[in-house]
């Protein structure tokens, strides 16, 4: 059986209007083409349809079951493919985008505001939730895009370079390490840290880069791991030890009046990348939204 929409569209007008001869003109048709489609139906589903005479056109019993269903398929599909083109169109759509809090409340606010001026018919949901868990938002399809860090044996993501985050030390303005000329690493050995807890993306960059680089922090015994950054930056405001986060934090930091250094040798980077899954198609909505923060952040 091989029913298409032409086909119903012609019953379904044929139907309503009562002649072959008002179908065709509605539909843009020829008569004998939109006579040839309702045969072509009829002979699909082996059943008649109308009953013809010379000037009298009456639907059958058959034809009077099926017509409502008919006209549900035609007004859905007709829907679909108009929704279809709206999405194309960007006249409207969905995006859910999924990032570390500091990100969120720092950066990304204003980029969707910015992209609502262009395209007020897109809904972007922003969800601000724990660096490890944007992994899992996008992997498990909660979101169409992450903002953070792939880890190098993942499979399942793909990640496009949108910024480069730079390792940094935060600081009580009344701290010694202030007034060193120069901050190093190593500096920081015997003092009492504050940082991102293990399995934070952020705790594993950091711990592989100063090893790489031969840096002996005792990380695993005096960092005082913290769930969220903003509670970092305020235990540094309370002269509770000292913090290694990334510039992310700089704006939130500074506007408390706390420093912020950035320690030499090495300097330590991590890049920051929009994170969708490898097997998972964007819809034009979200594509539209990735290229615009990667234009305008780039």
């Amino acid at each position: 059986m091989d029913i298409t929409l032409k086909q119903l569209r012609a019953f379904v007008t044929v139907a309503n209007l009562g002649q072959f001869t008002l179908a065709a003109d509605k539909l843009g048709s020829s008569q004998s083409a939109v006579s040839t489609l309702v045969r072509q139906l009829e002979q699909n589903l082996n059943l008649r349809l109308f009953d013809r005479h010379t000037r009298l056109l009456r639907l059958t019993q058959a034809g009077t079951d099926i017509l409502p269903v008919a006209a549900r398929a035609v007004a859905d599909i007709e829907g679909m493919v108009e929704a279809s083109r709206e999405l194309t169109a960007l006249r409207r759509g969905k995006v859910s985008i999924a990032a570390g809090t500091v990100q969120a409340a720092l950066l990304l606010p204003q980029l969707v505001h910015a992209f609502n001026k262009l395209y007020p018919e897109i809904t972007v949901a922003l969800h601000d939730v724990a660096e490890k868990v944007v992994l899992e938002h996008v992997v498990n399809g909660s979101v169409d895009l992450g903002l953070g860090t792939v880890p190098e044996e993942d499979t399942d993501l793909v990640g496009t370079r949108l910024m480069t985050d730079e390792f940094l030390v935060v600081l009580h303005p009344e701290d010694p390490l202030v007034k060193l000329p120069k901050l190093r690493w190593n500096n920081l050995s015997d003092r009492k840290l504050i940082g991102p807890q293990r399995g934070n993306p952020i705790r594993e960059r950091l711990e592989s880069e100063l090893a790489r680089n031969g840096i002996v922090l005792p990380l695993d015994k005096t960092m005082q791991e913290v769930a969220l950054p903003l509670t970092i930056i305020g235990m540094v405001e309370g002269g509770l030890g000292v913090a290694i986060m990334t510039s992310a934090v700089t704006r939130l930091a500074t506007s408390m009046g706390l420093v912020v250094r950035t320690p030499t040798e090495p300097h330590i980077q991590r890049e920051v990348s929009l994170i969708q899954k490898r097997a998972r198609s964007l819809s034009p909505a979200a594509r539209r939204f990735r290229d615009f923060l990667l234009k305008s952040v780039h």
